[in-house]
């Protein structure tokens, strides 16, 4: 099976001599992670199987963010951290989108940019949801940054799941529609012209093509049912990378080729790439140092737990059928077992380091 450290071990040497005095810390760290994630370089266990007399070596993971192999299993860790944020009410898919004529400058001030784009969208959400027209009340919202596309393109997006409904200004619980939050054209509105102040302050809105401006942005609101789907289905959104292992069809004469499902039409596609080129599209991925990807406004920021508390009391709520829902969908972890036979495994020792270097 072709994996994303493979690549990098076999090409990022040559990637590293051509462009290494451009590379960020950040790109140079996430490749050297992802070569050594689980292997003896960063030492592990060993353990035996006394059914089959075998033995077998545990490395430990980078636990690298960007790394394909260290995402899997904490999806469901997340959502039971959640459990104390569910609410009884219907929920919404919302998507704000930074237009292409921005990307360029996203890509040059990637912490600035994405902390706007996070303020902007959030804000304009807020504020319309507070119109009495709609919901008239104060939302709570989680949402998650990503710049991909499935083909591994340029492209900043913010995923809010929101909850249908929130507090008045007189501490009363007013839902909205169950298929309807907000209109999307003026919430678009209200984002644009909020992205564009915020740009304004930052000094940078004179590197803007003002086409910008005059254009219709992208913001699109879908309902996803209850709190327990809406958490579940966001859960993979927050621990998913650029691109997954299981998805890499092929690595030959230095090309890469993966698979891809074509969102207009839902069908499998195959994207080939040189190394270089994957390699380029994977690091205009990786966040900046210490960037916080997952964000909490409203009802479920952490200093408005107070009304959190209020609005599930104003729905008559129990919290415990809702976290009955959420524990289903996590799984104990697993214990080793032997890949020869299916037996236990016995740790007989750890391994010690042998170095980071790739």
């Amino acid at each position: 099976m072709v994996e994303v450290a493979e690549i990098f071990r076999l090409h990022g040497p040559a990637y590293r001599e051509k462009f290494g005095d451009r590379m960020l810390p950040s790109h140079r760290r996430a490749m050297q992670d992802i070569e050594t994630c689980r292997t003896e370089s960063l030492g592990g266990q060993v353990y035996f199987c006394k059914q089959c007399q075998a033995q077998r070596y545990s490395y430990h993971s980078c636990k690298n963010r960007h790394c394909p192999k260290c995402q899997n299993e904490q999806a469901n860790d997340w959502l039971a951290e959640q459990q104390n944020l569910l609410l009884p009410c219907h929920h919404f898919l919302v998507t704000f989108t930074l237009p292409a004529e921005l990307r360029a400058l996203a890509r040059s001030h990637q912490k600035l940019i994405y902390n706007l784009l996070f303020r902007a969208s959030s804000a304009a959400l807020q504020q319309l949801a507070q119109d009495p027209r709609f919901v008239g009340a104060r939302l709570g919202m989680v949402g998650v940054l990503h710049t991909w596309t499935r083909q591994l393109l340029y492209h900043p997006h913010v995923h809010y799941i929101v909850t249908g409904g929130g507090l008045t200004d007189r501490g009363r619980w007013r839902s909205s529609r169950p298929a309807f939050l907000v209109p999307q054209e003026p919430l678009a509105l209200i984002f644009r012209a909020k992205l564009r102040d915020a740009l304004k302050k930052a000094g940078l809105c004179g590197q803007v093509n003002r086409r910008v401006w005059k254009k219709q942005w992208v913001v699109d609101c879908q309902p996803v049912g209850s709190a327990a789907t809406a958490f579940k289905y966001l859960a993979p959104y927050i621990f998913r990378v650029a691109i997954s292992n299981n998805r890499l069809r092929q690595l030959e004469n230095g090309n890469i080729t993966f698979a891809y499902k074509e969102s207009a039409t839902d069908q499998l596609k195959h994207c080939t790439l040189n190394a270089e080129e994957f390699i380029r599209r994977f690091l205009q991925h990786v966040l900046p140092p210490r960037f916080i990807k997952v964000r909490y406004y409203g009802l479920l920021s952490p200093a408005h737990r107070q009304l959190l508390l209020k609005a599930r009391q104003l729905l008559s709520a129990t919290i415990s059928k809702l976290k009955s829902q959420v524990v289903k969908t996590t799984k104990p972890r697993a214990l080793l077992s032997c890949p020869h036979c299916g037996g236990p495994l016995i740790l007989l020792s750890p391994l010690a380091p042998r170095g980071r270097a790739p």
